[in-house]
């Protein structure tokens, strides 16, 4: 048996002991659980013991090489590293937001799947072998040394840290979203409770640690996502297959939204939201009388109920919307605005969940499947290009084994992706089967317990006392999260669930923060400030340039920003747009020269962002501008053709790359070449 089989081996051994131990460890909470252990206590234990997990792997990981910090010694065996990836890959958005996502847009979220799953067969086919063989440490790395020199490297180096750092910001956020849920504890004193778990892997082992943690975390975030859902399969359909049974929810669903849709109850509460909407318009129309006039009648109302001696309840409710008030008629044109967008949105009908590019018309259809195309098109792309993801090939011990890896990472992070679909349907029958139509003085717990982390609201828009279907707003990261508690499982499932979520943020985040440090230390210190820098201070500048991104990641995220789902999306845009036709042309095309790709990164990366900024209304944009009705999130699907046509025109008009540059892409292209006087140094 070789040094390496033997390696794999044991590393089976030692995890498939961790596997065991683990699902012990869930059987003797829910025992607890059974003769009274608390639910505060539950989750702290899934909470810490977890993190504690994840900090000793990193101890035990701790390396000061070069080698094994940044691509762990590169002897990692394919198996292995196809669970490292799909951990890395099934962020806080896979596993939070993809069923969540699938709930409320139903046909519409298999873009999700299908790109995101459609992406690793790009992996395979144009990039992880090709990667693999040219070797070294980061995709500027790559960049760099096949487009000549430093632009293409900084430009690239740019670009891995926009878009992993838009990336990082949303596993984090998703971080304190679980902490703060699941331990009772403010929102930014969870957000960092998970970053120290964080730095404990990443700081101090590199790819080492991170490596072999996202193997743990993998275990933990699957068994965590089909326990809940093949009991709530058996549940509704006596079958714990739920990737097989849910067809047949799928169809009471459809037939629940026919009597709910069109309940005269809930064409009342859509026509209360779409005058809602029409009183915000006019609003807008008036200001920057309108503005005054509601701050004026605001003051006289709280007046009036001070002097009437009216509730502490009424008179603190008062003086809160007068203090949420906008300051200014800049303010209260953003602000209206999005309240006008959510009360238009909620006086229409949901879409039906198996409609296929549903609309009113047939020009709304057409723009439903325009943007379904685009969304699967940039996650394909993106996933393909992300550079925390392209990194993982690195640390294979050859060509062969990259490949491999791949069709591990297929095969892993299928098992959540078919389930996920699953998830939403049996989550939507709770919720329409139990919980719509209810009164509102008996709504169940979970109801409240998410009502104060922001996720459920409930607005009693025509005051029956009874709950309608439109009064009723859930955060699409909310699904996975609750549907534990939405159907009535033991707290022991709840904590499972945030513990699997937790996994999935910190693995993609240890990733994400990495690949930043790492292209920091390696691409912009030693490759273009410092190249005389020792062993010690680069592997120093790393984890300093480590601690730093952190920080500020979790700041940002600190400022509660836009919907996880979106932010990853934006990651995958810029991702594609920056990347993609840089490397495959650069691997693919001898033409392919360093002012063509500069010139093709830069003008695809800028096309992105600039129609991001144009259209997403968190940028004070709208989609009144958007070019042919494309949302935001598949902002990508401009920048990659733009990057595409600007590489190969500006190569095409420039001198050629030197003959080594075009030997480099035949030592990447082909296994049998010898490496000796093919490769350029």
């Amino acid at each position: 048996m070789s040094a390496q089989s033997a390696f794999a081996h044991r590393l089976k051994r030692y995890y498939g002991w961790y596997s065991v131990t683990f699902v012990l460890f869930v059987v003797g909470l829910a025992v607890g659980e059974h003769f009274g252990l608390s639910q505060r206590m539950i989750g702290h234990v899934f909470l810490f013991v977890t993190i504690a997990i994840y900090a000793g792997i990193g101890v035990m990981s701790r390396t000061s090489d070069v080698s094994e910090y940044y691509v762990a010694g590169r002897r990692v065996p394919a198996f292995f590293n196809g669970m490292a990836t799909a951990a890395d890959w099934m962020s806080a958005a896979s596993f939070i937001g993809l069923a969540g996502t699938l709930y409320f847009s139903g046909f519409e979220g298999l873009a999700f799947v299908t790109g995101w799953t459609g992406g690793f067969v790009l992996v395979a086919l144009l990039l992880a072998p090709y990667l693999r063989k040219f070797g070294q440490y980061t995709i500027p790395d790559f960049l760099g040394a096949r487009y000549q020199g430093n632009l293409a490297r900084l430009v690239g180096l740019a670009a891995t840290v926009l878009a992993s750092f838009v990336y990082l910001v949303a596993q984090i956020y998703g971080v304190g979203l679980i902490t703060s849920r699941f331990v009772s504890v403010e929102f930014e004193i969870g957000l960092f409770v998970g970053l120290a778990g964080i730095l404990v892997c990443s700081f101090l082992g590199g790819m080492r640690a991170v490596t072999w943690t996202q193997v743990a975390q993998y275990v933990i975030l699957i068994i965590a996502y089909l326990v809940p859902v093949v009991i709530l399969s058996y549940k509704l359909t006596g079958i714990p297959i739920p990737q097989a049974v849910y067809g047949t929810v799928l169809q009471q669903i459809s037939e629940r939204e026919e009597q709910l849709f069109d309940a005269p109850a809930e064409l009342e509460v859509r026509a209360m939201f779409g005058a809602r909407a029409q009183a915000y318009a006019e609003k807008i129309e008036g200001l920057p009388d309108s503005l005054e006039t509601e701050r004026r009648a605001m003051i006289e109302r709280l007046n009036l109920l001070r002097a009437d001696d009216a509730s502490a309840r009424e008179i603190a409710f008062s003086e809160r919307s007068l203090r949420d008030l906008p300051h200014t008629p800049a303010e209260a044109q953003v602000q209206w605005e999005k309240a006008r967008l959510d009360a238009l949105e909620r006086a229409r009908p949901p879409p039906r969940h198996a409609a296929a590019h549903p609309g009113r018309t047939p020009a709304e259809s057409n723009i439903a499947r325009n943007n379904f195309l685009a969304l699967m098109f940039v996650l394909m792309v993106g996933t393909a290009a992300l550079p925390h993801i392209l990194m993982r090939y690195y640390t294979t011990p050859g060509v062969q084994d990259a490949r491999k890896s791949v069709a591990w990472s297929m095969f892993f992070i299928f098992l959540l992706y078919v389930t996920a679909p699953a998830y939403a349907v049996f989550a939507k029958w709770e919720v329409y089967h139990n919980l719509v139509g209810s009164s509102l003085d008996i709504l169940p717990d979970w109801v409240a317990s998410w009502g104060k982390v922001g996720m459920v609201h409930i607005d009693d828009l025509n005051t029956d006392g009874i709950l309608q279907l439109a009064e009723l707003t859930l955060n699409t990261d909310v699904i996975v999260l609750a549907t534990p508690e939405i159907a009535g499982l033991p707290y022991v499932v709840s904590g499972l669930v945030a513990a699997g979520g937790l996994a999935a943020a910190l693995s993609t985040a240890d990733g994400l923060l990495l690949t930043i440090s790492n292209a920091l230390s390696h691409d912009l210190y030693y490759k273009v400030i410092n190249p005389a820098a020792s062993t010690h201070r680069r592997l120093l500048i790393s984890k300093s340039q480590l601690l730093i991104v952190a920080v500020v990641a979790a700041w940002v995220a600190s400022l509660r920003p836009d919907n996880i789902l979106f932010m990853v999306g934006l990651a995958f845009s810029i991702g594609a747009s920056a990347f993609f036709p840089a490397l495959v042309l650069g691997i693919f095309w001898k033409r392919a020269n360093r002012a063509g790709a500069v010139a093709g990164m830069v003008v695809g990366l800028a096309v992105t962002l600039f129609y991001v900024v144009q259209t997403h209304s968190f940028f004070g944009g709208s989609m009144s501008e958007a070019w042919f009705h494309i949302n935001s999130i598949s902002a990508g699907v401009f920048g990659v053709p733009l990057g595409f046509v600007t590489i190969i025109i500006v190569s095409l008009l420039t001198r050629p790359p030197p003959q080594e540059i075009q030997d480099l892409v035949d030592y990447v292209r082909y296994p049998q070449l010898p490496a000796s006087g093919s490769r350029p140094h």
